[in-house]
């Protein structure tokens, strides 16, 4: 079967990493790269051609192609809405990529524009919104919800029955204790440990690790 046609947004790291992933693990063929007219330096990435956004419905129209915005978490996710709802209006498809080493076992579909990894595993009664990205590794437990245009870094626990707003950034090794809700915008650092609800825009970080006057040598181990 013929693979259905996508161009990606973006030229970072994500992009890079999106391209590798379509390539090696979907039905999409990536056949080029997009961005705004004011970063095009170039018009080659990855060995595919690189076009500017402005006119990118002449070139790549969206009758015939579909689209995927591989941005990252700037700005608590808005760069990334903000490319995801001019690529809808300008009729194109968004598409998702789920790995196929996921552990997706929730009856319900992700929405578009999602970027699930590997080694994720995600319960039964799950649902995730658009526009989100789940990094490697994490757990998502049955009957939480992930609304749209989040990002979820690697290692995250979020236990049962959990709703995750909007707009969210959750760091590597957070963890939800069960039936928290987060609200709007919470940015959670690296290791940060919820249990209650979550104040819109509130930032959450544990406690910083200290450097001691020991030497490494000075302790047995």
């Amino acid at each position: 079967m013929a693979k259905e046609q996508i161009i990606i947004f973006g030229t970072g790291d994500i992009a890079q990493i999106a391209n590798y992933y379509f390539e090696i693990d979907s039905n999409y063929d990536v056949v080029a790269f997009t961005v705004d007219s004011a970063f095009l330096t170039q018009n080659e990435y990855e060995g595919k051609p690189l076009v500017a956004f402005e006119s990118i419905t002449d070139i790549y129209p969206p009758q015939h192609y579909k689209m995927f915005i591989a941005l990252s978490y700037a700005k608590m996710n808005k760069l990334r809405e903000g490319k995801y709802h001019e690529a809808k209006a300008k009729g194109y498809t968004l598409v998702s990529y789920v790995s196929s080493r996921c552990s997706y076992l929730s009856q319900f579909p992700c929405g578009d524009n999602c970027f699930i990894f590997e080694d994720n595993t995600i319960q039964p009664f799950v649902r995730i919104g658009n526009n989100v990205t789940l990094w490697s590794g994490n757990h998502i437990g049955h009957h939480s919800v992930i609304k749209d245009h989040n990002f979820v870094s690697s290692h995250v626990v979020i236990s049962g029955h959990c709703t995750i707003e909007s707009n969210c950034f959750l760091g590597v090794n957070s963890t939800l204790a069960h039936k928290v809700n987060i609200a709007r915008e919470t940015l959670l650092g690296s290791g940060a440990v919820i249990a209650k609800n979550t104040q819109e825009k509130g930032v959450y970080v544990p406690p910083r690790t200290v450097l001691l006057e020991k030497k490494s040598d000075e302790i047995t181990l």
